[in-house]
């Protein structure tokens, strides 16, 4: 498979996941900048008013698709933070730096979660 399909195949898995959930796309950006590297930029908005924000940069690496930085940020109606998982480096004394999550009132230690994952857990927080 050709590092332009393997985007492809990602962006197509992607859509369908989104497609299921009970929100609409505020907006949906998937950019293929070379055949080895892209972006994805999506607004959800679900049905209770709560916001999920995803940014990804992406590239294809030795024939693996790997992430260059992201940022997944879920919010309610309301602007309160339920989550944000991002690889920004600003807490370097996190054993898993340079990928953490921000909650409510903490910071916690995490490894990059699989994009699936974290549109199962904003339904899941949104429902």
């Amino acid at each position: 498979m050709s590092p332009h399909e393997s985007l492809e195949r990602y962006f197509a898995k992607i859509e369908v996941a989104v497609a299921r959930l009970p929100a609409y796309a505020e907006s949906y950006v998937e950019e293929i900048l070379t055949a080895e590297r892209a972006n994805l930029r999506i607004r959800l908005r679900f049905q209770n008013g709560a916001l999920l924000e995803i940014n990804e940069a992406l590239i294809i690496d030795s024939g693996a698709l790997k992430s260059l930085g992201y940022r997944y940020h879920l919010q309610r109606a309301n602007n309160e933070l339920l989550f944000r998982y991002d690889n920004t480096p600003h807490f370097p004394n996190l054993p898993s730096f340079p990928h953490h999550k921000h909650l409510r009132d903490s910071v916690v230690a995490t490894s990059k979660p699989d994009l699936l994952e974290v549109l199962k857990e904003a339904e899941d927080e949104s429902a």
